[in-house]
C-alpha cells in the first residue's frame, strides 16, 4: 500500500494566505516598491516649469538686467519658437488687456475689414465698470477695421463687446477663444470675458500669452493694427449739419515709436493685475517677443521689456534655448465648429476629460464571470489544498465602489 505524504501545515500556509488574498481581490504580499513616475514635463521643456530665472549663457553672452522686478517673464524667438530666457513663464496671473491678444487670434479672421455693422444699444451694455473706451454709440455705422482700431490702440472693451456680439454673443466668443488657447496648447490659460477685464478665475501666463502673440503676428491684418501709432475714429453725427464726424485715437503702447523695431503687439492694466506687456520687435532680420506680468510698478513694464529685447537682441547667439514655444497641436478628426470659413478652421475642440463615471470603470476590479479562474475557483484550490481534512472558513464581502 502507498504510502501517503502529508504537507506540514507551516509550507502550505503561505501558499493558501497568498490564494485566499488573490480570491478576495488584495495582493498576495508587498509588491516590489516601484519608482514613481517622473513628474510631467511643462509645456515647452522641462526648465519652463521650473521656477525663478532660467537661462543657459554661453561664452561671451551679456549678462540679464538686474533690476527686474516681473512676477513672470519670457524672451522668445518669434520665427524658431526658441526661448532664451524665463522666470516663472507658466505661472498663472490676471492677463488683463493682453487678454485681447487672444480674442484678436480668434474673432479677427472671420470679418472683412470693411464690414460695416450698425451697434445696437444691448451691444455695448455689460461693460465693467472703469473699463477702458474707445467711445461707441449705440445706432451707428461702423466698419470693422474701425472696431479694431478701438481694440488694439484704445484698448477699448466696448469694441471687444460689439465685435463679440458680431460673433454669437460674448458667451460663444469666450468658448471660442478657451478652444483656440487649448489648440495652441496654452493650457495656463482660462478665460472668463474677451477684454481681459478683472473676473474671478480669468488667469494666463507669460508662456501663453507669448502664444498667443506669435499666432496672432501670423495675420497680417492682426500685425497692421497692432503696429498703428494714431488713427481717426468715427464719432457722433452733427445734429445742424447731418454730418458725421471723427476724433482722434492713439495707442497706448508707450513703446511703439520709441524702442527701435517694435512692430507692438499689446499692453493692458487693471486693479488685480497691475501691468503686463506682450511686445515684439524686429532687428537683423530677427523678430523677438518679450512678456513681463506684473512688475512693481506701471512704468516698469516697459522698461523691462525693452531691457530683455536689448539683451535678446544681443545674447541670441550666446545662449543656449532652455525652452520653446510650442506649435499649434494638430487639428483633430472632429473639430469644433467655427461658424464661418476663413475663421479659425481646423481648430479643435478642447482635449476631452475622463468623465467620473469613465474613471471610476478604469479603477474599478473585474467583475465575476470573465474568462480564466475567477476568485471563487481560486478560493476553492486554496481550500482544496488544506491538510487533514482542515476547513477554511472565508468570508467573502463585496466590495463598494462609487462612480
Amino acid at each position: 500500500m502507498p504510502t501517503r505524504r502529508h504537507f506540514p501545515r507551516r509550507t502550505l500556509a503561505p501558499l493558501i494566505s497568498a490564494l485566499t488574498a488573490l480570491a478576495l481581490g488584495a495582493p498576495a504580499a508587498a509588491a516590489a516598491p516601484q519608482e514613481p513616475p517622473p513628474p510631467p514635463t511643462a509645456i515647452g521643456g522641462e526648465r519652463m516649469g521650473l521656477s525663478g530665472v532660467q537661462v543657459a549663457p554661453l561664452a561671451g553672452a551679456p549678462a540679464l538686467p538686474g533690476d527686474l522686478t516681473g512676477r513672470s517673464w519670457i524672451v522668445a524667438d518669434a520665427t524658431s519658437g526658441e526661448v532664451l530666457a524665463a522666470s516663472n513663464p507658466h505661472l498663472r496671473l490676471a492677463p488683463a488687456s493682453t487678454l485681447k491678444i487672444l480674442f484678436a487670434d480668434t474673432v479677427l479672421p472671420k470679418f472683412d475689414r470693411n464690414l460695416v455693422h450698425r451697434v445696437a444699444d444691448a451691444e455695448i451694455q455689460g461693460i465693467g465698470a472703469g473699463s477702458s473706451l474707445v467711445g461707441i454709440k449705440e445706432d451707428l455705422d461702423y466698419k470693422v477695421e474701425d472696431l479694431w482700431r478701438g481694440v488694439f490702440l484704445s484698448s477699448g472693451n466696448d469694441a471687444v463687446h460689439v465685435l463679440a456680439h458680431m460673433n454669437g454673443g460674448v458667451q460663444q466668443t469666450v468658448a471660442e477663444m478657451q478652444a483656440r488657447a487649448d489648440a495652441l496648447q496654452a493650457r495656463d490659460t482660462r478665460v472668463v470675458s474677451p477684454d481681459g477685464y478683472d473676473m474671478e478665475g480669468q488667469l494666463s501666463s507669460a508662456y501663453d500669452l507669448t502664444l498667443f502673440a506669435r499666432a496672432g503676428l501670423r495675420n497680417p491684418d492682426f500685425r497692421m493694427y497692432c503696429a498703428t501709432r494714431d488713427a481717426l475714429f468715427p464719432g457722433a453725427v452733427d445734429k445742424n449739419t447731418g454730418q458725421r464726424g471723427s476724433f482722434g485715437i492713439a495707442n497706448t503702447d508707450r513703446l511703439l515709436g520709441k524702442y527701435p523695431g517694435l512692430i507692438g503687439v499689446k499692453n493692458g492694466f487693471t486693479t488685480e493685475a497691475g501691468s503686463t506687456f506682450v511686445g515684439a520687435a524686429e532687428r537683423g532680420g530677427r523678430t523677438l517677443l518679450v512678456t513681463v506680468m506684473h512688475p512693481t510698478t506701471y512704468q516698469k513694464v516697459y522698461d523691462e521689456t525693452a531691457a530683455l529685447l536689448d539683451w535678446g537682441f544681443a545674447a541670441a547667439d550666446k545662449v543656449t534655448p532652455i525652452g520653446k514655444l510650442v506649435d499649434e497641436a494638430p487639428a483633430a478628426a472632429e473639430t469644433a465648429p467655427t461658424g464661418q470659413a476663413g475663421g479659425a478652421a481646423g481648430v479643435p475642440a478642447p482635449p476631452p476629460h475622463p468623465s467620473p463615471t469613465a474613471a471610476a470603470a478604469v479603477a474599478a476590479p473585474a467583475v465575476e464571470g470573465g474568462d480564466g479562474i475567477g476568485p471563487a475557483g481560486w478560493l476553492g484550490i486554496a481550500l482544496g489544498l488544506t491538510a487533514g481534512g482542515t476547513v477554511m472558513l472565508v468570508v467573502l464581502r463585496r466590495r463598494g465602489r462609487t462612480a
